[in-house]
C-alpha cells in the first residue's frame, strides 16, 4: 500500500510547505530510549515495502555491547529480523537537518505479525490496554530536567556548566531565576523554534536548581503520544544544544555537587467514556481509585525503579535534601516525597510521581510508573497515611543501586505479570551485563584513596 503526505500529522505539513520530502527516518527506540533505525528516499518510503531491523537491537548494552539472553524465542545471534510498521501520525520534522527530513517512529513485529513483547513502545501500548479494558484512560504530564554543560571530548574530565552569554560559567542555586534562563536564550529559542516545527506543545521552560540546568514541562494528554514526543525530543534539546558549542545531557547525576535530572510525571486516570476524572468522587473528595492508585505506587514503585533509573549513575541522583526523594512517603503540596499531590481543582487530582529520573526509557518509565497504579486498582489496595514535614527526613526506603533494582523486581511477581515477564527477563540480562561492564572501571576515587594508602 502506498503512502501520501495527506497522511502525516498536520504540523508536519505545515512545517513542510511546498517543499518536497527528502529523507524520511525510520526510527525505533531501543531499551535505552537510544534511536535505532534506517534513513531512505521518501520516494521509497511512500512504496509502502517491507521494512526490517535484526532483534538483535533490543539485546544492545547502553554502551553498544551485546547482552546473552537465554531461552528467547527470536534467537539474538542469528539475527532474526522484525517488520518495521510505520506509525504515520507520529510523523514529524527533523528541522535541524541539512536535507528536508521527516522521522516517523514504527512499531515492531514479529513476521506473522505479532508484537515484539520486549520493544519499549509495545510495552506501554501493552500497560494502555489493560487500562482501557476497565474503561479507564490514564492522563499524564510529564516535566523534563536537563543540563547544559561545555563540551566533554575526555570522558576522564569532569562535566562542567556551560558559558552563557555574560562570558561566564554558569552557576547553580539560581532555580525560577530568568536572567538564568537568558544565559542560554539563543539555546532555548532552537528549542522553542524546533518544537514548533515538531507540533510540541511546551508548557513551560524554567531555570532549575543546578548550574545550566534546564526544565522543560509539557501540556498533559495521551501517555503513549507523549512518550513519543520525549523520544524525539531529547534528540531536539542536543541538536539545540550542539549548535551553540554546548552538549545537552539527560544522566541523572552528570556534575559532582549539583542536583540530579528528573523526570516527573503527572499521573490521573478518567473515564474512557465520560472523561470524568476517576481519582475524584461527585462530591469532590479523594475517591478509592485514586487511593487504590496511590497505594500501588507505594506498595511496587519500588520494584520498577530498575526502569525509572536504569544506570548505575541513576542512584547518585537519591541523595536527600537534594531536591530527589529518597522514600515513596507522599503528602499534598510537599515536594520532598516521592509522591506529590499537586494543590488541584478535583477534575485535575493527579499523583506526581517525582521518582523517575530523565535518564530513563521515555516508554518504560511511563508504563512502569503507570503500571504500578492499575496494579493498585486493582487490588483495592491503600496508601499509608500522608506524611507531616520533611520526607528526607524520614529513612532511605528506596534501593540504594541498580543491582538490588533488580532484585526487587525479581521479587515482584504482580509487577513480572502486568509488565510481561519476557520483557522483564531481556530487562534483567542487559541491566547486569551493564553492572558487569561498569565494574571493568576504575575510578578516580579509587586511584586517589587506594593506590597508596592500603
Amino acid at each position: 500500500m502506498s503512502l501520501t503526505i495527506d497522511q502525516l500529522p498536520e504540523a508536519f505539513r505545515d512545517w513542510l510547505g511546498d517543499r518536497p520530502i527528502e529523507e524520511v527516518e525510520c526510527v525505533v527506540a531501543d531499551l535505552a530510549g537510544i534511536a535505532r533505525g534506517k534513513a531512505m528516499p521518501w520516494k521509497k518510503f511512500i512504496k509502502g515495502g517491507a521494512t526490517y531491523l535484526p532483534a538483535s537491537i533490543f539485546y544492545q548494552t547502553i554502551t553498544g555491547d551485546w547482552a546473552d539472553v537465554e531461552g528467547m524465542e527470536m534467537d539474538q545471534w542469528t539475527e532474526s529480523d522484525m517488520v518495521l510498521k510505520p506509525v504515520l501520525w507520529s510523523g514529524t520534522a527533523a528541522p535541524w537537518a541539512s536535507d528536508v527530513t521527516l522521522q516517523v517512529i514504527h512499531d515492531v513485529e514479529t513476521r506473522s505479525g505479532d508484537p515484539i513483547k520486549f520493544a519499549p513502545r509495545n510495552v506501554l501500548k501493552h500497560i494502555l490496554s489493560l487500562y482501557e479494558a476497565d474503561g479507564w484512560r490514564p492522563v499524564i504530564a510529564p516535566e523534563l530536567e536537563f543540563y547544559l554543560t561545555k563540551p566533554n571530548v575526555d570522558p576522564d574530565l569532569p562535566i562542567e556548566p556551560p558559558i552563557g552569554r555574560t562570558g561566564r560559567e554558569g552557576i547553580g542555586r539560581q532555580a525560577y531565576s530568568m536572567s538564568a534562563v537568558d544565559e542560554y536564550g539563543s539555546i532555548i529559542e532552537d528549542i522553542y523554534d524546533f518544537a514548533e516545527a515538531q507540533g510540541f506543545e511546551i508548557d513551560t521552560i524554567i531555570q532549575e536548581g543546578g548550574a545550566g540546568q534546564i526544565e522543560i514541562n509539557f501540556e498533559h494528554g495521551d501517555p503513549l503520544a507523549l512518550a513519543d514526543q520525549i523520544f524525539f525530543f531529547k534528540r531536539s534539546i542536543r541538536e539545540a544544544a550542539l549548535r551553540h558549542n554546548c552538549f545537552a545531557t539527560f544522566m541523572a547525576k552528570p556534575m559532582e555537587g549539583q542536583p540530579g535530572s528528573a523526570m516527573h510525571i503527572h499521573q490521573s486516570v478518567v473515564d474512557a467514556r465520560t472523561g470524568a476524572n476517576i481519582f475524584s468522587d461527585p462530591d469532590g473528595k479523594p475517591s478509592a481509585l485514586f487511593e487504590g492508585f496511590l497505594g500501588g505506587q507505594q506498595q511496587h514503585l519500588a520494584s520498577v525503579i530498575c526502569m525509572l533509573a536504569p544506570y548505575v549513575n541513576s542512584y547518585r541522583r537519591f541523595v536527600a535534601d537534594d531536591a530527589a526523594p529518597v522514600n515513596l512517603e507522599w503528602a499534598s503540596d510537599n515536594r520532598t516525597v516521592g509522591l506529590r499531590i499537586p494543590l488541584s481543582d478535583p477534575d485535575a487530582r493527579r499523583v506526581e510521581n517525582r521518582v523517575a529520573g530523565m535518564d530513563c526509557n521515555s516508554y518504560l518509565g511511563i508504563a512502569s510508573s503507570l503500571a504500578t497504579g492499575y496494579l493498585g486498582m486493582k487490588n483495592n489496595l491503600r496508601p499509608r497515611d500522608p506524611i507531616k514535614g520533611v520526607a528526607y527526613d524520614l529513612p532511605h526506603a528506596l534501593p540504594r543501586d541498580l543491582r538490588s533494582a533488580l532484585d526487587a523486581l525479581d521479587a515482584d511477581k504482580d509487577v513480572q505479570q502486568v509488565m510481561g515477564r519476557q520483557f522483564c527477563h531481556v530487562y534483567k540480562s542487559i541491566k547486569l551485563q551493564e553492572i558487569d561492564e561498569f565494574l571493568q572501571v576504575i575510578s578516580p576515587w579509587e586511584r586517589e584513596h587506594l593506590l597508596l594508602n592500603v
